[in-house]
């Protein structure tokens, strides 16, 4: 029995005091016993947290009920517990971090909104480019075919490579499309101040997309990367595929980890037994570093550590010099 629902949602909407909603807010999640993470600013709500059904259900009708947030939509996922430790709700200037000297406000200019099926009619046209919002390891994981792979670390660094590529798609029809839909609200906007003439842009981003029963995922490649224990999500129910590859051996691979090295910290796609065969580094200097955490987390001695290493022709020492 899935007696669990994760929320996933946003609104746009004037929040006078942030900081005091905020606080507020961090007490009303906790009486419902939600765990989660959520952004307060000006702007907005942004949102994802998990809890029993009944539970999940009374935060929705409370928060429908309160005029500003009347309209807000929540995508929900079933789940066999919490998909989060702890409960946060933070106050923030960006509900969203474009760090723009002029922000977009999308409750003024926001590109134009595409159905699940108008979105995938888009896919098919060759006249227009698709835009991944994401961040390059969520588009590994998985994303819509043929669309455009930005080479972007954060959110805030898209308008910059939009800026240095612009040339590649600037006279054509340019959707995009994001996780839940909040990044695409001030992204697509932004494209239209920027000069995109036809800008469109995924209606609920692609979780709404997933529960379409039209489309029902399709032309969507791979698994949907969530901020939570679970990872990823399925999206495609036509026809699931696997586009993940392993970091070590470019293997089919959906498994995400962090790199064992704390100040390098890379989200690797890895199997277990790679994980253990590299010690969870993505490079010989990360499998070496002092601060190692696999090597602390299985306790290895530092003759194990060696012995490890020489099996991929590294050393501590080698490593060092």
């Amino acid at each position: 029995m899935q007696n669990y629902q994760v929320l996933l949602y946003y609104q746009y909407a004037e929040i006078k005091d942030p900081v005091q909603f905020a606080k507020e807010h961090l007490e009303f999640c906790r009486s419902l016993n939600l765990k989660g993470r959520i952004l307060v600013g000006e702007e907005g709500i942004n949102g994802t947290l998990s809890g029993l059904i009944e539970d999940t259900n009374k935060y929705m009708e409370v928060m429908n009920d309160n005029p500003l947030f009347k309209d807000m939509i929540f995508k929900v996922d079933m789940a066999d517990n919490h998909a989060f430790k702890k409960m946060f709700v933070r106050p923030r200037k960006e509900i969203v971090s474009l760090n723009l000297e002029d922000d977009i406000n999308p409750l003024e200019l926001t590109g134009a909104y595409l159905s699940a099926k108008e979105f995938k009619d888009a896919i098919l046209d060759d006249n227009t480019v698709v835009i991944d919002a994401r961040n390059d390891y969520e588009f590994d994981l998985g994303h819509f075919r043929g669309a455009v792979r930005p080479d972007i670390k954060s959110f805030r660094e898209l308008p910059q490579w939009i800026r240095d590529n612009k040339e590649e798609f600037m006279d054509k029809r340019v959707v995009t499309y994001c996780t839940g839909g909040i990044r695409c609200e001030k992204f697509s906007g932004w494209l239209v101040k920027e000069g995109f003439k036809d800008v469109g842009q995924l209606h609920g981003g692609i979780a709404t997309y997933s529960r379409d029963e039209e489309v029902r995922g399709e032309l969507w490649d791979g698994t949907m990367y969530v901020f939570d224990e679970r990872i990823s999500v399925p999206i495609n129910h036509v026809e699931p595929t696997i586009v993940g590859r392993d970091w070590f051996d470019d293997t089919p691979c959906e498994r995400y980890v962090n790199c064992a090295n704390p100040f390098c910290n890379r989200q690797i796609l890895t199997s277990e037994e790679n994980e253990a065969k590299y010690l969870r580094g993505c490079s010989p200097e990360c499998r070496s570093h002092e601060k190692n955490r696999y090597v602390k987390e299985h306790n290895l001695t530092h003759d194990e550590w060696e012995a490890r290493l020489a099996v991929l022709n590294e050393s501590l020492e080698s490593v060092k010099a």
